[in-house]
C-alpha cells in the first residue's frame, strides 16, 4: 500500500483553489492513498466565514473530490467543515474512496489558547472505521490523538491504519511526535499524520506530515514549515509482526473501560454482578442462540450488554456461570 502525506498551505475562505492545488499534489505521484490536512479544504481561521463554506456530503467540492478518486482508482482523506443540519456543522474528516465516502466527525474541538472550535463546531461522540481494500481505517484529527481511548476503540473495531488530520500550530509541534510512537504501539496500527502548513493571523502550522509503522518506528517525515509530502510503501505483513510481538490488542481489558466511564460520569454506573455478567460473556463462543445465565437478573443485564442476544434465561443461583447454546455448547464461569 503506498500512501501520500502532504503538508499543504491552504488559501483561507478559497475552496476551489485548495482543490486544485490538492489535486496538483495527487498528479505528483501515484498513490493509493493521499492525505492532506485539517480543514484543509477551507484553512483553518475561517471563523464565522465556516457556516458559508460548510457543505452537505453530497456537496461540490465532495463531488470534485469523488471525481478524482475514481480517476487514480484511489482512496483521499482531507479536512472540511461539513453541515449537518441548517447552522450545525461539525470539523470532519472526509474519506473518498473509488467505491464511496466515508465521514469522521471530530469528537475533541479545541478550545484553549488560540483555538476557538466550540465556538463554531458541533462536538462529535464515537469513533469511525472505513474497510477499503488495503484494510480497516481508523479517521481521527488533531487534538483527538491525546485522547489514547478513542484510538484504542478504531483499534479494537479492527483498525489497521489510522489516519490524523490536523491543523497544529508550532507550539504544539513537540506535543504531538511524543504521543504518535506510543499510540502505533498501543495499538499496533500505523499511524499516519498530515499537518497543514503556512501562517493563518497569529497562527503558524509546522507541517511535518509523518508516518509511523505498528512498532513505533518513525517511517517518513515531511518537511516543516514548508509544502511537502512524502510518499511511503507499506508492509502489511508488519501488522502481524507488531501484534505477535506485543500483542496489546490481545491483552486489552474491556473492564478497565467500564472503570473510566464511572470515573468520567463521576459515578458507579455497573455495580459488581453486571461487571461479573460482562466478564462472563468476554468468555463467549462466537457462535451461539440462547443463553442460560446462572446467577440473577444483574448478572444477566451484564452479559446481555456485551453479547446482544435477546434469549437469555436466568436461573437463580450463587454460583456465577452461563451456558451459551448454539451447534455446540459452551459452559464459563468466573474463577474464584
Amino acid at each position: 500500500m503506498k500512501v501520500m502525506a502532504v503538508n499543504m498551505e491552504p488559501k483561507v475562505g478559497n475552496k476551489k483553489k485548495n482543490l486544485k492545488k490538492m489535486a496538483r499534489f495527487m498528479d505528483k505521484e501515484e498513490a493509493d492513498l493521499y492525505v492532506f490536512g485539517e480543514l484543509s479544504l477551507t484553512g483553518y481561521m475561517c471563523k464565522d466565514a465556516l457556516f458559508e463554506l460548510a457543505e452537505s456530503l453530497d456537496g461540490e467540492s465532495i463531488n470534485e473530490m469523488k471525481e478524482i478518486a475514481k480517476q487514480k482508482n484511489a482512496s483521499i482523506i482531507f479536512g472540511m467543515p461539513v453541515e449537518k443540519r441548517k447552522g450545525i456543522i461539525y470539523n470532519a474528516s472526509i474519506l473518498i474512496k473509488p467505491d464511496g465516502i466515508g465521514i469522521y466527525k471530530k469528537n475533541y474541538l479545541a478550545n484553549f489558547g488560540p483555538f476557538e472550535e466550540k465556538i463554531y463546531f458541533k462536538e462529535s461522540n464515537n469513533s469511525s472505521v472505513f474497510e477499503t481494500k488495503f484494510g480497516k481505517i481508523g479517521l481521527c484529527i488533531c487534538y483527538d490523538i491525546f485522547f489514547p481511548e478513542l484510538l484504542k476503540s478504531m483499534a479494537l473495531k479492527g483498525a489497521d491504519f489510522i489516519v490524523c488530520i490536523s491543523a497544529s500550530p508550532s507550539t504544539s509541534r513537540q506535543f504531538f511526535e511524543k504521543v504518535f510512537p506510543a499510540r502505533a504501539i498501543e495499538n499496533t496500527s500505523f499511524i499516519i499524520y498530515s499537518n497543514i502548513v503556512g501562517e493563518e493571523e497569529n497562527l503558524v502550522f509546522w507541517g511535518g506530515s509523518q508516518i509511523y509503522d505498528p512498532m513505533g518506528n518513525l517511517m517518513a517525515r515531511a518537511e516543516y514549515f514548508k509544502e511537502d509530502y512524502i510518499i511511503q510503501d507499506l508492509d502489511l505483513d508488519l501488522i502481524k509482526d507488531a501484534r505477535i510481538a506485543r500483542p496489546t490488542l490481545r491483552d486489552t481489558k474491556p473492564d478497565i473501560f467500564l472503570d473510566l466511564y464511572n470515573i468520567a460520569r463521576e459515578k458507579e454506573v455497573f455495580n459488581d454482578d453486571v461487571k461479573a455478567g460482562i466478564k462472563l460473556a468476554a468468555m463467549a463462543p462466537k457462535n451461539f442462540e440462547e443463553i442460560d445465565v446462572y446467577g440473577n437478573e444483574d448478572i444477566a443485564f451484564g452479559v446481555k450488554i456485551v453479547t446482544g442476544c435477546k434469549k437469555i434465561n436466568v436461573i437463580p443461583s450463587n454460583e456465577i456461570r452461563a451456558v451459551f447454546k448454539g451447534e455446540e455448547e459452551k459452559e464459563v464461569k468466573l474463577k474464584d
